[in-house]
């Protein structure tokens, strides 16, 4: 298959290229996050949060301090992701949900707010 084609990426590759086409469209829309940095690991820290204890980490926002030169930052677990979807559209979706709602919360608004079409039912 040739390499341009989408069949031809590896599952994190494609996870990676949903990723980026999701916050681009974010920031698009809600140019208040056009300065965050978004990134994908495989699995969360084996460490959590005592928070995070009570479910599966799927994604985590660490915020950025003034004067520390550190932006704010979504990160996506690809793994606990993934095999929450049935298939590539279901991870499209689940990635997109996870990102508004990481944006979300940590601005303090409603999911809506930073993407008028979120629907967490919409599968």
């Amino acid at each position: 298959m040739p390499p341009t084609l989408p069949g031809s990426l590896t599952r994190s590759q494609f996870f990676d290229m949903l990723v980026i086409a999701n916050a681009r469209s974010i920031r698009k829309g809600f140019p208040s996050v056009a300065d965050w940095e978004f990134a994908v690991e495989d699995v969360p820290p084996s460490d959590p949060a005592p928070w995070e204890r009570q479910a599966p980490v799927l994604a985590r926002t660490f915020t950025g301090r003034a004067g520390s030169g550190l932006k704010p930052r979504v990160v996506l677990y690809r793994i606990p992701l993934s095999v929450r979807a049935s298939n590539r559209r279901d991870l499209a979706k689940i990635i997109r949900l996870a990102l508004v709602d990481q944006i979300a919360s940590a601005l303090g608004i409603a999911p809506t707010d930073v993407d008028p079409g979120y629907d967490p039912n919409g599968f």
